[in-house]
């Protein structure tokens, strides 16, 4: 409860410090960009997960970020933790949950989601390809209501993972009193199969590699939710409206490698993603390649659409954390960016 709630301050806090400095930019902003003026900046900033090769970095090997080049300003853990950095000034962009896009945006933040980032869709098109929530071998853990007084390693407080499982265990016919009775620990990544084997935590989230043996699977992300965009690159309305044909230059780029992994032979953009993750030298493995199927985008341009945050709106507002007043869903993404979005009724 400590750390959730050292969590929420830090990002109200950053979100306050961000606002004072660019009030009156908290409404999307228009697309006042134009095809062929000139761009305001050459250079744009982005975090990344370690070992994870994002549509920016595809979307620059490709040739279509051009003469736009990328600046690595670290790593991240998770969407809230990118989010702060982002408010902070200190990066462009950000890949979150949209779940946390709305809460950050219902805490006053001036930022808009500008283009998908990853998903589950019908195809099993997913990066993840083995994703999900693992127990050891010999646990007693086969359903929803055995997670009752658990402890739950995931890789960040108020992101995806942990509003998976809580609709897991809802579904499983947990009420709201037995569903608090469990316990998640923030473990980084590389640490998760560790603790689990040690009986540090009971499940632990595995963000995209399978665990070795003695472990197994209690279930996925896709046994819960199918066919919807689960992320989403998020900016800054600041920076929008100070740099608009840079800002339609990269997320349409980001379309366009969008558009070109979906309609590669797999092998060829497994191929790619090895070598743009040797080119970064950055000491990574290629486990979380190796099992690559696709990005899980539902949209064939990287569209947003209403759905896409209705979804975990209605949650909140089931889970009582706000209203349905207290958000408005059209300020929450743009597609004007976008050169490469058709109507989303069309897609």
């Amino acid at each position: 409860m400590k750390s959730r709630r050292f969590l929420l301050f830090a990002t109200l806090a950053l979100t306050l410090l961000f606002t004072a400095c660019d009030k009156g930019n908290d409404a999307p902003p228009p697309d006042s960009a134009s095809p062929g003026t000139a761009l305001e900046k050459l250079e744009f900033r982005y975090l990344n997960m370690g070992g994870y090769v994002d549509i920016l970095e595809l979307a620059e090997d490709l040739g279509y970020l051009a003469p736009v080049k990328l600046k690595n300003v670290g790593m991240v853990a998770g969407g809230p933790q990118g989010i702060q950095v982002l408010l902070s000034g200190d990066s462009d962009c950000a890949i979150s949950f949209t779940g946390a896009i709305i809460k950050v945006a219902v805490s006053g933040a001036p930022v808009t989601a500008v283009i998908a980032a990853f998903g589950y869709d019908t195809e099993d098109d997913t990066f993840f390809g083995k994703s999900g929530f693992y127990v050891r071998e010999e646990s007693d853990i086969h359903g929803p209501r055995d997670l009752i007084g658990k402890k739950i390693a995931i890789n960040t407080l108020g992101a995806q993972a942990e509003l998976v499982l809580r609709e897991y265990m809802a579904r499983g016919g947990l009420r709201k009193e037995e569903i608090d009775q469990v316990e998640f620990l923030v473990i980084p990544p590389g640490s998760m199969e560790q603790v689990l084997r040690q009986q540090q935590v009971d499940v632990a989230q595995s963000g995209g590699i399978g665990f070795n043996q003695g472990v197994r699977r209690l279930f996925r992300t896709e046994d819960v939710y199918r066919n919807f965009t689960a992320g989403a690159y998020v900016m800054s309305n600041h920076y929008l409206r100070e740099n608009p044909n840079t800002s339609r230059h990269v997320i349409s780029a980001m379309s366009r490698a969008i558009k070109w992994a979906k309609a590669t032979p797999r092998a060829e953009v497994l191929a790619r993603l090895r070598q743009i993750n040797i080119k970064r030298g950055r000491s990574e493995n290629n486990a979380i390649i190796d099992v690559w199927t696709g990005y899980g985008i539902v949209s064939p341009s990287g569209a947003l659409k209403d759905e896409d945050f209705q979804i975990w709106i209605d949650w909140y507002i089931r889970d009582g954390q706000f209203k349905a007043s207290d958000v408005d869903l059209k300020k929450l993404y743009t597609n004007a960016f976008n050169a490469h979005a058709q109507p989303v009724a069309q897609e």
